[in-house]
């Protein structure tokens, strides 16, 4: 990483990438890590704890799906004085869109895309006052999917959400392109973690990416580029739109009018 952070806050933390991240990150890095699972929290922070005793690990267990679980990690997050967010927890049921039940469509949208956006919103602020009064950079990771750039049958709900956070992420980068924060939307491909599972997909895909490399690849990446697109397949066929999406963000912010 070029800018190792000294507090990181990463969401869906209990699993998959989230988990993986908080392996990743430097073992100076402090961490507050939030999902649903409190058990799942504990594990996770004894066994960071153990790689690095002298790091501050704290927990917070959190539904993000709701007004009460955003304000919570929100106000955490900014006590512990984070310069790195990274915005991983996210759901999606796998079938047909009308067969869905409309709760967990509205799940889907409150978790991938309406947190996100809230806790970017609450926290990059003091995050780029801390930054600038302190002449560092702050970061912000925000894990969009390959699904992002396509819209996907029997997922549909996910990837718009994917959609999403993508499009407000590249729009992020270059509205804050001369402020002292680096932004990456990241798109992996299929991963070896239990969404396949809980989403009622079944299964992982042959070729699903490791999370522990996803996660690597992502710090490598931060503040170096915008958008890391991963994937055998997806890699090499979405970075070149990507590229160009990141391009046309810049160059739309040089020409709107300020607010």
């Amino acid at each position: 990483m070029q800018h190792p952070p000294s507090a990181a806050l990463v969401s869906g933390a209990t699993s998959g990438i989230g988990e993986a991240f908080a392996h990743a990150l430097p073992p100076t890095t402090n961490l507050l890590l939030t999902g649903r699972n409190e058990e799942g929290l504990a594990r996770v922070a004894a066994a960071l704890q153990e790689a690095g005793p002298g790091r501050r690990v704290e927990t917070i267990a959190a539904d993000l799906s709701t007004d009460e679980g955003l304000d919570d990690v929100c106000a955490a997050g900014e006590a512990f004085g984070i310069d790195l967010l990274i915005c991983d927890a996210g759901v999606g049921p796998f079938g047909d869109f009308l067969s869905a039940a409309e709760p967990d469509l509205r799940q889907t949208v409150q978790v991938n895309a309406m947190a996100p956006l809230v806790m970017m919103r609450r926290l990059l602020p003091g995050m780029l006052m801390r930054a600038e009064a302190e002449a560092r950079r702050a970061g912000l990771i925000v894990v969009s999917s390959g699904l992002g750039f396509l819209p996907v049958p029997r997922l549909a709900t996910y990837a718009a959400t994917k959609a999403f956070d993508l499009s407000l992420t590249e729009a992020l980068a270059a509205e804050l392109s001369s402020r002292p924060v680096d932004i990456l939307a990241l798109c992996p491909t299929a991963t070896r973690s239990r969404f396949a599972e809980r989403s009622g997909f079944g299964h992982n895909l042959p070729g699903a990416q490791r999370p522990a490399y996803v996660a690597r690849r992502a710090l490598a990446a931060l503040g170096r580029q915008r958008t890391l697109v991963l994937g055998p397949l997806s890699g090499s066929i979405l970075t070149v739109p990507a590229l160009v999406r990141a391009a046309a963000a810049q160059a739309i912010q040089a020409v709107m009018p300020r607010g």
